[in-house]
């Protein structure tokens, strides 16, 4: 079985000619680097001091994780290479923004300060937010700007990515905008500082070794609650990103992540938003309009998904369609099938042969989002998606006739969106994501104006402004009391009036600020997750920890599950608690493994006191579950090397041996086996290739095939580019 996952591997080669790599005299632009260490930093950075004085040692970091930050010529960067408590000298390119583009305002348009119902502003709270920087220049931050750091390139400012420096960036003002905006535009705490960490540098890329820098400096600078709309697609709970997340709770500071942009598959969520300390968010879609086609005298409708980055679909008239390629489409609405060429170059193609608007049917079956990219020529006319059987049947029709359409349009449910990456997490079975916020059409700030995105990086912040509200109404709670009281209040999003989306792709519910702040009971711990059962009776037990925040005697009571076969649960009595009082609830849940199917089982159990009902969403693995078995491939050039190449991939379950294979991206055809290794590990492994055995540069699809300790084997494939180090 194949497991198609979407991944951007980047391949950057660092080339320079014999005499700048061999020659300490030659002038060149001083480069900044991030070393991980053994031993004490601080050592080190005296010894480097002392005996590599050409060496700037920027910062030292000791909190999160042991390293060094260093600016100096590439050249002498590179003989650091050989002492030996140098671990590794980063980056690694993995991290990306957790966005997708609309258009601009619309009257779907989503306003941050639209989910602050309270009379709290976060005034006092100080908010970090780690991403592409921010326009600290804009008028509705200028205010807001409490100062920052920039971990790319190692100095005190961290203006977003400029067009001179590279792909330009936007991503952190618009997260800013969302948290803290206030001027024409305000967020949802408009009065909370904003410390801004650069860690994602041009085109909203970066390196795990820069988040977790950012991080500690946050946490160093004395952030109350941290903003991460980042993350990668590894779903392990101990990559590292997600162990510095927890490190920072530990230490006092909630850390609130993107879920991801990869659903709707289950599965989908990545580091660091698997961290188990992470206050990970998914993205929650308001009720929108959105159009479909219709045919006279054809009772048949034909949905649309509009490509993010395309015009709206806003046709409000009847149009003749035809075909791209086989006849003419002047003044008519565009069918294209898909195929390799790339979204916006078939739109291109329609614009200039006269469409209105263009349709991109699928090649396989299911609907699918697409993504025109930002340009300085944008494509001019609508473009959406459709279905392979919809659009075969168009297709069909419009060969037969001449075939007319008109545009009408429908009311979707509030939901989650079908972008929000789903859980649970693979090796823990942790429950995520934890809550869900609005994350679709989110008007905010951008460099130079104001621009509506979406994506639970979108969602993040929302939760974060939210943070910021409580922060400030209650100054004495805890991390833990913070995040549980947003968990608990939060209001579970339904299918329908009688059944509730499930707790993997919605997390406790979408999160209400003014109930949090005004909560009577904090439920610690309320997402329940038992883990996974591996004997066929295996009984269970969650502690959960519930506490009476209001002025009088409060008692609580499950309500009794529905019989299930397979599954017997064992709840507590009913329980009082006085003003103020915690007590710590066992929830224990046996469970017949036999009756039940094998993968995942989760549902929601009912705590009821006086008139209010908490609903708690559970999960377990019964056995297995078609989870990923290894994920994150990756291969990028060591810095300052000439022909070595480092890979890195993350593996769930115990394993004998990777293999991985090159095949021909249009054809599948076998073209060789770029390495074999049986030196695995559950959790992270790297290891290095030099450049003779990478062997001929050219676009490939990796695949990763995985030999497990029990004997089978799980493959996935992604696109690797190899590039020719002459370039």
């Amino acid at each position: 079985m194949y497991r198609i996952l979407s991944a951007l591997l980047m391949l950057a080669v660092f080339t320079c000619t014999p005499a700048e790599a061999d020659s300490p005299d030659t002038i060149r632009e001083e480069k900044a680097v991030i070393i991980e260490v053994d031993g004490d930093p601080e050592e080190h950075k005296n010894y480097l001091e002392a005996h590599h004085p050409a060496i700037n040692v920027v910062h030292t970091y000791e909190t999160l994780f042991s390293g060094l930050a260093l600016k100096g010529d590439p050249w002498r960067l590179d003989q650091l290479r050989s002492l030996p408590f140098v671990k590794t000298i980063h980056p690694v390119v993995t991290y990306e923004t957790q966005t997708t583009v609309s258009d601009s305002a619309t009257a779907d348009s989503v306003l941050p300060a639209t989910l602050n119902k309270t009379a709290y502003t976060g005034k006092g709270v100080q908010v970090a937010v780690i991403d592409t920087g921010i326009d600290y220049n804009h008028p509705d931050l200028k205010a807001n700007y409490a100062g920052g750091y920039d971990v790319v390139d190692l100095d005190k400012d961290p203006m977003e990515t400029l067009p001179e420096e590279g792909l330009p960036t936007k991503h952190g003002t618009h997260v800013a905008g969302i948290i803290a905006a206030n001027g024409d535009l305000k967020g949802v705490a408009p009065d909370a500082d904003i410390h801004a960490y650069r860690a994602l540098g041009p085109g909203g890329r970066g390196t795990s070794v820069n988040v977790i820098a950012a991080l500690e400096q946050a946490v160093e600078d004395g952030a109350d609650v941290i903003n991460l709309s980042l993350g990668n697609a590894v779903n392990g709970p101990d990559f590292p990103t997600s162990v510095a997340v927890n490190r920072a709770f530990d230490l006092g500071v909630p850390v609130v992540s993107a879920n991801g942009n990869a659903g709707p598959d289950n599965w989908t969520i990545g580091s660091p938003a698997t961290a188990a300390n992470a206050l990970s968010v998914g993205a929650s879609a308001p009720p929108q309009k959105t159009p479909y086609l219709t045919a006279p005298l054809k009772d048949k409708r034909l949905p649309l998904l509009e490509m993010d980055g395309a015009k709206p679909w806003r046709l409000d008239k009847r149009y003749d369609t035809g075909i791209l390629d086989e006849e003419a489409v002047q003044g008519k609405i565009a069918l294209i099938e898909r195929g390799e060429t790339p979204f916006a170059e078939l739109a291109r193609q329609a614009e200039e042969a006269g469409a209105v608007a263009a349709v991109i049917y699928n090649q396989e079956p299911g609907s699918f989002q697409g993504t025109l990219p930002e340009t300085d020529d944008p494509v001019q006319i609508p473009v959406a998606s459709m279905t392979k059987q919809d659009g075969q049947w168009l297709k069909e029709h419009i060969r037969s006739s001449q075939f007319y359409v008109n545009t009408k349009y429908a009311m979707t449910d509030f939901t989650v969106a079908d972008f929000s990456s789903r859980g649970p997490v693979t090796v823990n079975w942790d429950l995520k994501p934890n809550v869900s916020a609005p994350g679709t059409n989110i008007l905010s700030t951008v460099p130079g104006g104001y621009q509506e995105l979406q994506g639970t990086s979108m969602a993040a912040p929302h939760v974060t402004g939210a943070m910021a509200l409580l922060r400030e109404a209650h100054p004495d709670w805890t991390p833990e009391e913070l995040t549980g009281a947003l968990a608990t209040t939060a209001r579970p999003i339904r299918r329908d009036k009688d059944e509730l989306l499930d707790p993997i792709i919605q997390g406790a519910g979408e999160i209400r600020p003014e109930k949090a702040v005004n909560t009577t009971t904090i439920l610690d711990e309320p997402l329940l997750a038992f883990g996974q059962i591996t004997h066929n009776k295996e009984t269970k037990t969650q502690d959960m920890t519930v506490t009476n925040t209001s002025g009088n005697e409060q008692t609580y009571r499950f309500e009794t599950p529905k019989q299930q076969a397979g599954l017997r649960w064992d709840l507590p009595l009913a329980f009082t608690l006085d003003e103020g009082e915690s007590a710590t609830i066992p929830i224990g849940l046996t469970v017949h493994a036999n009756p039940l199917d094998k993968g995942i089982h989760q549902g929601w159990l009912r705590l009821e006191q006086d008139k209010k009902t908490y609903q708690l969403p559970y999960l377990f693995i019964n056995e297995t579950a078609d989870y990923p078995k290894a994920m994150g491939f990756d291969l990028t050039v060591k810095p300052f090397t000439r022909g070595t190449y480092a890979y890195q991939f993350y593996l769930t379950d115990p394993a004998e041996s990777v293999d991985v294979a090159l095949y021909h991206p249009q054809t599948l055809v076998y073209d060789r086996t770029l390495f074999h290794t049986s030196d695995v590990q559950t959790g992270l492994n790297k290891g290095q290739l030099d450049e003779s055995e990478l062997g001929e540069p050219g676009q490939y699809v990796a695949v990763i095939t995985i030999r497990l300790e029990n004997g089978d084997r799980e493959s996935y494939q992604t696109r690797l580019n190899i590039r020719d180090p002459a370039e």
